[in-house]
């Protein structure tokens, strides 16, 4: 069993913080984009588990083309075991006649990209909407009685006090989602962000980081949110079966240019150039690229930057003689604690995964 994931690389505007594969959609030929993907899906037999449209911004295709790629996708995709189907969307692109479409046709979930409720803080992350906009489209998404909604947050954002942090979040539990995402914002290189944080323009602060973790934290499991992974929360059976699939290192096929897959231990992107993309899908040609073997070593690394984050905690048994007489002094220390099965962070802990993950890894 794997997991499906759609790439749809358009937006509107492009965030200056956000490092995926993605651009304004200019003249791309939006009928010929949808003919490739279908096209795509129809190379190998697909059962999903879950199936997951992220981006870019998948809602911003009109609703006539998004109505066709899910339509197609469900004539070509067998569908029988799926338990998630979750679109990313923006709130400037969502319709009542878009939503109900999405919902007839599958969706049952949404992630909603929200990232803050203040007009300030969205003109600083470039995002293209409003408050007014993202309130009206969070009452949309919620009498379209889709079974799950998420929004996404971040923090740390340059300019953010942490009293606007809160008010972000308390508006956010008014709003009652079923999950919530809350990023802390990261400068990634090949972005605006990254280069005016290299400028001096930007300050990062770690100090501050953890403030607003811990408040939201707080905040959040007061509320009755369980934090199943570090920057992830949900109400009781709302957790995303797709992300959680990643973390755990289930197999996934992605499908849109740029989109990652992994199976059977075989890692490859599609042509991260949406036009090459399309041109070589239509013509039959294969799109993989970037193929790469991983390797038992790669893959206990990567266990251990992402399964730490999560609430169940790292496999003890992946932690080497060497390395376990550390996890008395990191308990001593306050920053984790553990059992006969797994190692788990605790509040203090979790800031610092990344350097406890490789103080771990030997």
């Amino acid at each position: 069993m794997h997991h499906l994931y759609i790439h749809i690389p358009f937006c509107h505007r492009i965030c200056p913080y956000c490092s995926f594969h993605k651009h304004t959609p200019g003249g791309t030929d939006m009928t010929a984009f949808v003919d490739a993907v279908l096209m795509e899906m129809e190379k190998q037999p697909l059962k999903p588990r879950t199936i997951f449209f992220g981006g870019g911004t998948p809602t911003m295709l009109s609703e006539t083309h998004l109505e066709r790629l899910l339509r197609g996708l469900r004539e070509r995709v067998d569908v029988s075991e799926v338990v998630e189907f979750t679109m990313e969307a923006n709130p400037r692109n969502i319709t009542a006649s878009k939503a109900a479409m999405m919902r007839d046709l599958g969706v049952t979930r949404v992630s909603l990209g929200i990232q803050a409720w203040d007009e300030k803080t969205l003109k600083t992350l470039g995002r293209d909407h409003s408050p007014a906009q993202a309130e009206e489209t969070w009452g949309v998404l919620c009498e379209t009685r889709f079974p799950s909604l998420n929004i996404d947050l971040m923090f740390s954002v340059p300019g953010q006090s942490l009293e606007e942090w809160k008010n972000t979040l308390q508006y956010t539990l008014a709003s009652r989602p079923d999950h919530i995402s809350a990023y802390n914002l990261n400068y990634e290189e090949d972005t605006d962000f990254f280069r005016r944080l290299k400028s001096g323009e930007f300050h990062s602060d770690e100090g501050k980081d953890v403030e607003f973790f811990h408040l939201a934290i707080d905040m959040l499991a007061a509320d009755g949110y369980e934090q199943y992974e570090i920057s992830n929360y949900a109400k009781p059976g709302f957790r995303s079966v797709h992300n959680e699939a990643y973390w755990l290192g289930e197999d996934y096929i992605g499908i849109g240019p740029g989109a990652f897959s992994t199976v059977n231990g075989r890692r490859w992107k599609s042509v991260p150039d949406t036009g090459r993309y399309i041109a070589m899908t239509l013509a039959g040609e294969p799109t993989m690229t970037d193929v790469e073997e991983i390797t038992p070593e790669n893959r206990r690394t990567e266990r251990f930057g992402l399964e730490l984050r999560m609430a169940r905690g790292l496999p003890l048994d992946l932690i080497n003689a060497e390395s376990r007489q550390m996890l008395g002094t990191l308990r001593d220390q306050g920053l984790l604690e553990f059992d006969e099965q797994f190692v788990r962070l605790t509040r203090a802990g979790k800031p610092l995964v990344d350097p406890i993950a490789v103080a771990l890894m030997g």
